[in-house]
């Protein structure tokens, strides 16, 4: 009898071995579960964040194109507001708000057509007409830091022996829900058309 009742003993789970068992595998499901929901969450900030950047690489390179293929620049400095039709007076600086140029297919008489891009209350906004309608090109989460970024034109002068150069230069944070992501962005563009005269 004592045979038997150690066969019964031996032959299977109890309940509480049955409920501990399963007990650890949903902790680990669990656990499982919420790294994977965390992975997902970081994963798709992330995915945001590079999708802003890589607007952003965009607006620089199409700045860059634009004002290549311009010419008469006109560096904006604090204190120096653009008004519409200024070009004749091309200007050099070392840190502006904002640069104005005609467009390459841009009459040079006609001031309408001139292209403006400018910092303003942390958004990079561009003018196509003169600065009578602007729009921004940045989005709404990012914000544009006025102090660190700048427009820098250098021998804009008809004068000068040097050819124009302008380095732009952006830089602030991309703020996404909770988070908050820096970036810095920089570039040179020197006019294509020569203008040194000798």
């Amino acid at each position: 009898m004592l045979k038997e009742y150690k066969k019964k003993l031996t032959g299977g789970y109890t309940i509480i071995e049955t409920m501990i068992a399963l007990s650890i595998f949903l902790i680990v499901i669990v656990i499982g579960i919420g790294s994977l929901l965390n992975a997902h969450l970081v994963s798709k900030k992330s995915q945001d964040t590079r999708s802003i950047i890589d607007g952003l690489s965009f607006t620089m390179e199409d700045m860059s194109r634009n004002i290549r293929t311009g010419y008469d620049y006109k560096c904006l400095e604090q204190g120096n507001s653009y008004v519409q039709g200024e070009l004749e007076n091309v200007q050099s600086c070392k840190n502006g708000y904002g640069i104005a140029f005609e467009y390459g297919e841009g009459a040079q008489g006609d001031s309408t057509d001139q292209w403006v891009y400018y910092i303003y209350k942390g958004k990079l906004y561009r003018s196509t007409d003169g600065l009578t309608n602007s729009i921004q090109m940045t989005p709404d989460e990012v914000e544009v830091n006025a102090s660190t970024s700048s427009f820098s034109v250098l021998g804009a002068e008809k004068t000068d022996t040097q050819q124009p150069l302008v380095i732009i230069r952006l830089a602030g944070q991309i703020k996404s829900g909770s988070n908050t992501t820096s970036f810095s962005l920089q570039t040179a563009v020197s006019q294509r058309v020569s203008d040194i005269t000798i």
